[in-house]
């Protein structure tokens, strides 16, 4: 979990709880605001998410990279030299 990711749920649920006060209370105003929070903070969230899935198929892209398998035999590589043919 990143930050933008923990920073959007606080402001998802803070957002929550104002709009909820402010249909309690009959407060347009606060509903209205707390509405745009619990928006901003699912964006927010939206965010972190999606670079979570970017640093992790970075991640595995580096690990199972061919170019980086120093393990192949040499029947290994020539299969894949053939194939790349």
């Amino acid at each position: 979990m990143n930050k933008d990711q923990v920073k959007g749920k606080v402001k998802d649920v803070a957002g929550r709880v104002e709009r909820q006060v402010g249909e309690w209370t009959g407060d347009p105003e606060k509903q209205v605001n707390g509405t745009l929070k619990q928006a901003e903070g699912k964006v927010q969230n939206a965010w972190g998410n999606a670079k979570d899935a970017g640093e992790k198929a970075a991640k595995n892209s580096k690990t199972n990279s061919p170019a980086g398998d120093n393990s192949a035999t040499e029947t290994e590589v020539e299969v894949r030299r053939r194939k790349a043919s």
